[in-house]
């Protein structure tokens, strides 16, 4: 368990760094089109420790796929519901989703969607990549028994 908590916290520290990075792209779309044209220094503090908390998390929870005793299913939805209740508290505190009930049902049908999308994205990359290795194996299994015969 602590090899778990070590895995975590180093991921974390090395996520967080691009927090700051990724809230100042952020900012700057939102500068050049004209959505945003003053920041308080309240704003960007928060946006700041908030961004960095986030990407802290968002790495950190991956270590979950590490867990050997605990199943694929359940992994993914400890990753998936970490990753959403993450983001959804980030966007709520610096007011990047309206705080209704309809803001929040976009939110959460649009981040599962992607989350869906990507899934299968890794799923038939995977399962491609597997069926090519099982193809070279079994041409190399057939290549071994003609020269054992």
């Amino acid at each position: 368990m602590k090899q778990y908590i070590k895995t975590a916290l180093m991921r974390g520290l090395m996520a967080a760094a691009g927090g700051p990075v990724v809230l100042a792209i952020i900012y700057g779309i939102l500068g050049l089109t004209g959505e945003v044209k003053a920041l308080l220094p309240g704003e960007v503090c928060m946006g700041m420790l908030t961004v960095t908390l986030l990407a802290f998390i968002a790495a950190a929870v991956g270590v979950v796929y590490q867990i050997d005793r605990l199943p694929l299913m359940y992994a993914i939805l400890i990753h998936a519901l970490a990753l959403y209740f993450d983001y959804l508290l980030v966007y709520l505190l610096n007011n990047w989703i309206p705080r209704s009930s309809s803001g929040i049902g976009i939110f959460t049908a649009i981040y599962f969607s992607a989350y869906a999308l990507v899934w299968v994205i890794i799923f038939f990359s995977i399962k491609t990549k597997t069926q090519r290795l099982n193809r070279k194996l079994r041409q190399n299994q057939a290549v071994l028994g003609e020269e054992q015969e």
